[in-house]
Order: C-alpha cells, then structure tokens, then sequence
C-alpha cells in the first residue's frame, strides 16, 4: 500500500544516533520492554511493538528517499551485529572438538553441509516450511536444475536487500526466488542464508502474509505451492513452459491436474479423494473427485488430553487414529444438510471420503488450532507417527489395483509448532538427509536422532512413496 503519512512523520536522518544500541532485531519496546514485532518511531526513533498506523508493507517513500536509506542504514547495523557474532562463534567452534563442521558418522569424519535460515522479524513459519521442502529430493532437485533468470542489470545488480515500487510487479518471480534459496540450503556454507529477496516477493503476491507477525506455516505451505504452481503453467521471466516441462522428467500418467495444466506441484503433492455421499432418505448416492495437495486431518476427540507421550491417562493417539477418522463414514449434521436431487430438497446424509489416488509425497497436516468462542486455541496433544512403513492402502478406493510396496511412505520431513497459539509461539522442522536427521530452528541446523524426531509433536508431516522393497515394520 501507499502509506499517506510519511511526508509529514519522517523527520529522523537515516544515520540518526538517535537509533538504540545494538542491532535492530534485538531492539525492545521502550514501554513494556517487549521485543515481539518491534518497529521504529521514523518521527522520534522510539521504539515501540505491536501495530503501528500502517500496518501493511509500505511501497512509496519520500521525495527524498529518507524511508530507503533509513532501511538501508538499519540493515548495516544488522549486518556488522550479524558479522562480530559470527566471529565470536566461530571462535569458540574453533576450540570444540564437537563443532558443527566436522562429524563422525560410523568412523569416517563428514562434513555437516546443512545450512540455516534467517529469520527475518517471525518468519520461522517460512523458515521451517522451506528446510522441510529442500529435503524433498525429486521436488527440490527440479527447481535446483531450471535455468537462472537474471532479474535485474546494471548498476543494481545482485543488490536484492531492499525493493521500491519503482522495480514494478512485473519483475518478480517467485519460482527463481524459491529456486536461489533452495540452491543456497546444501551448499555446505556455515553461514545462515537470508531469504529476504524471497520474502519481498512473497510480500508482493501473498498479501496475507505482509507484516512481521507470526503466520500459520500450513496456510504459507498452501499459498506457496499454489503460487509455484500457477507460475509454473505459464512460463516465468522468459523461460518457456517446453523448458519447464523438459526438466520436470515426469510422465503424464503421474501427474494430477488441480487449477489447469499439471506442474511438478501437482506430479509430486498432487493426489484425488473420492467424496461419497449418501441421502438417508431415499438412498441416492452422489460421487465427486477432487484434487488434494494435502490432507488436513483432526485429532480425535477422546485423545485431546494427552499431551505427552510418556503421559498415562489413557490410550495414545496415533497417525492412524487421525486418518480413520479423516475416511471413516460420518453422518452430517443439520447445518449441512446435502441438498438431494432425487428427493429436490435438502436431507439428512452421510459422508465418506476414499483416496482415489496416492501422491508421490503424502502431506499430512495435523488440526491443531480450533476456534472457540473468541480464540483460537491449541489441541497439544501428541500424535504418535512412523518413520517408515506408513501403509496407506486400507484408504484407498481401489485397493486390489496397488502393488505391495506402491502404498508404503517413508518420513521425510516433520514441521512442529512450539507455543500455545496459531499467532504465537515458534516453528522448526527435523528432515531426513542422506539417511541423517536435522533439526532445523532457523539459522541453527543441528545433527539429531531418531528418537528424538518420534518424540515431536508434529503440526505437518511429509512422507514420500517408498521406491524399493524394505524389510521395515508396517504402521
């Protein structure tokens, strides 16, 4: 938006040392000492949090151009905090025989090639859906292997820190933002990689997530694989959609058309439930096809008090327990009535859902917040869920037509929600690489176990389609 304010509330240099010390993500309220969504008085320089008179990301500046070189100024002290603080760490790394450079694994000294995220200001939704993404083989390596697109020349390239509306929406894509980032995740680098180009474009086109406040990481997950999708049906920035199509290596057979043409988001997420419903009336019985990128399951009711999975009150909820309720027959209630065309009125009925085919990579997505009266609250409780062998074919509509190993999905990712509400809290992600676990909590990547990994409370889970036999235990 354009903010009408700033001729007349800019009034600070943008080397004003009226700016607090140390660096500005860092800063705390100069009322309640918060440091939740800080923001800088650009009339006075005080620091304040919480909604300011504009909230929304503001595209027009000054006739002078104070709000571009205040943001500038702010990013250089963020910056040579960012730097004293990786030297100091890499100091003591350097004196720990445990540094995350080097490890053993089975006797043989390998190099940890993760890197971090930044977080911007409670982007750790964005981080933790990203990492999870980077560690999708076949979806990450197809964006890794398209050509770059060159978005800008001249004297501002490579310079992606800050945008203006000068740039125009013309110039953004957000497959090659996605496609940088996810080139620069497995570099090896020890140096937390910024995402911000990416976050401007996602400002651009996903006006939902504007602003610094926590969003929900399933709502991004959904908007940026539909945004990736629909970018990726006509071509973006020049490159053709016959280049798009050579790279993508996938036959039509697998391929599962949602909002047009296929795309390696619809090839790789994309599955089709069956939604069988059935009047109680007369018996009609209605069948509808619907495309899926993932499935949102509910907890069960009976399993909402146990919050750990050591607790001992009563039996523990798993992943099976969430899908059998998700397929299982279901009678409406009164406020969705199905509107029968047999009987021409609207009746009482019954709902079954199947899946009528199986993607390569399963999302499963936990119903952790609800709505109350006036919040919207946390269902905390622990979902048991396997590593391997994970048997989707007694939810299949056409069992007898899958081989034995095509319904059996193996963990690749696990995105967690830490805190009690959707507005709130923080996110991180554990994912599977070359057969070890990360953790992955924004700039910090750490090497982790199995048995950690089974304990999370997971929020969203992604399995991919087991590709050779294995001996492993089924769900």
């Amino acid at each position: 938006m354009e903010c009408p304010h700033l001729g007349s509330s800019v009034c600070i240099a943008p080397d004003s040392a009226k700016f607090p010390q140390g660096s500005p993500s860092s800063w705390c309220c100069s009322v309640c000492r918060s440091n939740k969504s800080p923001w800088v008085c650009l009339t006075c320089s005080s620091v304040h949090c919480g909604s300011y008179r504009c909230d929304d990301f503001v595209v027009n500046d000054t006739k002078l151009g104070l709000v571009q070189k205040v943001r500038e100024h702010l990013q250089n002290l963020e910056n040579s905090a960012f730097t004293s603080d990786r030297h100091r760490k890499r100091k003591l790394l350097e004196n720990s025989s445990l540094n995350s450079k080097l490890l053993k694994v089975n006797g043989s000294t390998t190099a940890l090639c993760a890197t971090g995220l930044r977080n911007l200001g409670n982007t750790c939704f964005m981080n933790a859906i990203l990492q999870s993404l980077s560690n999708i083989k076949q979806f990450c390596c197809y964006f890794k292997e398209l050509p770059a697109v060159e978005l800008r020349n001249g004297k501002t390239a490579g310079r992606r820190t800050y945008h203006t509306r000068s740039q125009g929406d013309n110039n953004v894509s957000l497959v090659e933002e996605f496609r940088k980032t996810l080139c620069a995740l497995w570099q090896g680098s020890q140096t937390a990689f910024s995402p911000e180009s990416l976050f401007y474009v996602v400002w651009k086109i996903m006006p939902n997530f504007r602003g610094y406040q926590q969003q929900d990481a399933h709502e991004f997950m959904r908007y940026l694989l539909d945004h990736l999708h629909l970018e990726l049906q006509g071509g973006f920035n020049g490159v053709s959609r016959s280049i798009l199509q050579e790279n993508a290596s996938l036959s039509a057979s697998n391929k599962c058309c949602i909002n047009g043409a296929s795309t390696v988001v619809t090839a790789i997420f994309g599955g089709i439930l069956q939604n069988e419903v059935n009047c109680l009336i007369c018996g009609t019985e209605s069948r509808k096809f619907d495309p899926f990128l993932d499935l949102s399951l509910d907890i069960p009711s009976q399993f909402r008090n146990k919050r750990t999975k050591n607790q001992e009150n009563g039996p523990m909820c798993t992943l099976r327990d969430c899908l059998r309720s998700f397929t299982d027959l279901e009678e409406l209630d009164e406020t969705e009535l199905y509107m029968c065309h047999k009987c021409k009125k609207k009746q009482k009925s019954t709902k079954k859902f199947w899946i009528q085919k199986l993607p390569k990579v399963l999302c499963l997505h936990l119903k952790r917040f609800h709505w109350t009266a006036y919040l919207r609250n946390k269902v905390d409780t622990y979902v048991e869920f396997p590593l391997r062998g994970l048997d989707m074919k007694c939810y299949l509509l056409e069992p007898e037509n899958s081989g034995p190993e095509s319904c059996l999905y193996d963990l690749a990712a696990v995105v967690v929600h830490h805190g009690s509400g959707v507005g709130s809290g923080h996110y991180t992600a554990y994912a599977a690489h070359e057969g070890r676990w990360f953790h992955f909590n924004d700039s910090t990547v750490t090497l982790t176990d199995e048995e950690t990994v089974v304990k999370a409370k997971a929020y969203i889970l992604f399995y991919v389609e087991r590709q050779a036999k294995s001996g492993s235990d089924k769900l």
